[in-house]
């Protein structure tokens, strides 16, 4: 029998209003999540990625209730969390902890370590002084600080030592799942690594859940169990990390991937350059959201939206992926080589069709 999700979303949505005129009426909305769908087990890591304003940030939010859902379900151990209000939602909140982008704008300069730390410790109730100073002197020295840290404050550290102080806050509630929002983007190369490694050890060490949030696709494949790809709002494709890298089906993903480098040969693909800008989330397109950019658009996809086709665990939404499944008869690497070989030339295609640089001049010139 196998083990039930830790947290469980299905058909999320977060729309924020657009609010116009003297009486400030709803014209509009925003719809930066709509319609999610996933499911993470315990101590496992679901990598999120996508471009940026995809939504991606909006999901790990609306999970913890920082932003409210529009609607959907959020479960998590089998609770669900939209329905927690006063005492049960900040009891539940105390086993689901952030760690945010910038660890430059997420600790109080004004505040020590040990009272940002402490803090949550105060909220819910936690331990008495000496208890509480052991749990925070014990979260630190898992996060590679020392105990000194406490009475200092955050203009005193390095990014990547206010990383760590931000994840030792998420811990010292000891927590079971973890939002990483971008942890390691705003911080340098030389450091990101070294963070990335920690999260991993923490996770095998504690035995916690990860929703990691990211654009940095070799970092989503190291630290991943599952990978989700988003587009404008929604999630287009869905598989085990592994699974998803070697065999990508949809135009997105494949386009997203192409922009990977790699050192090794045989994982190196052509760079496909996808045309026109993202639309917006207030008018999203009809049919397939990602049909006005997508070199393999047909007539189908820009009138009806794409239902998820699953196929071992691997799931994707796309007219033209499901066709070439059915074609290669469930044969994922077959049907992932044609989709990339079919990229490829409408890429070519449109090099070709494109004027050449100069080129628009008079013939006498």
């Amino acid at each position: 029998m196998s083990q039930p999700p830790l947290v469980a979303v299905e058909g999320l949505k977060t729309h924020f209003p657009i609010r116009r005129g003297l009486l400030r009426r709803v014209v509009g909305h925003v719809q930066a999540v709509d319609g999610v769908n996933f499911t993470i087990g315990k101590r496992r890591t679901l990598g999120l990625v996508g471009e940026s304003g995809c939504g991606k940030t909006t999901v790990g939010r609306s999970i913890l209730r920082l932003v409210e859902p529009t609607g959907g379900s959020v479960r998590y151990g089998g609770e669900d969390i939209l329905r927690k209000r006063g005492a049960e939602l900040r009891a539940l909140r105390r086993r689901m902890q952030i760690v945010f982008q910038d660890p430059y704008g997420s600790l109080n300069p004004r505040m020590t370590v040990r009272a940002i730390l402490e803090e949550g410790l105060v909220i819910h109730r936690m331990g008495t002084g000496p208890e509480r100073l052991e749990r925070m002197a014990r979260a630190l020295e898992r996060t590679g600080m020392t105990r000194g840290a406490l009475e200092r404050y955050p203009h005193e550290f390095s990014g990547g030592q206010r990383q760590r102080i931000a994840i030792a806050r998420a811990l010292v509630l000891e927590p079971e799942f973890l939002v990483l929002d971008e942890p390691i983007s705003a911080l340098d190369v030389s450091i990101q690594a070294q963070v990335v490694n920690l999260l991993v050890e923490l996770r095998e060490q504690l035995g916690l859940t990860y929703l990691f949030i990211s654009h940095d696709l070799s970092v989503v494949e190291h630290v991943s169990d599952e990978v989700a790809v988003m587009y404008l709002g929604r999630i287009v494709e869905r598989a085990a990390a592994a699974d998803l890298y070697r065999a990508p089906l949809h135009p997105y993903t494949l386009a997203l991937f192409s922009a990977v480098p790699s050192v090794d040969p045989a994982r190196r693909r052509r760079r496909i350059v996808l045309t026109g800008d993202v639309p917006s989330p207030s008018r999203p397109p009809r049919g397939c959201r990602f049909h006005p950019r997508c070199p393999l658009a047909e007539s189908v996809c820009r009138e009806v939206d794409p239902p998820e086709v699953s196929l071992d665990g691997h799931q994707v939404h796309c007219h033209v992926a499901a066709r070439e499944l059915e074609r290669s008869a469930g044969d994922l690497k077959a049907a992932a080589a044609r989709l990339a070989e079919m990229m490829a030339a409408a890429d070519s295609s449109r090099l070709t069709q494109e004027p050449t640089h100069g080129s628009s001049g008079s013939a006498n010139s």
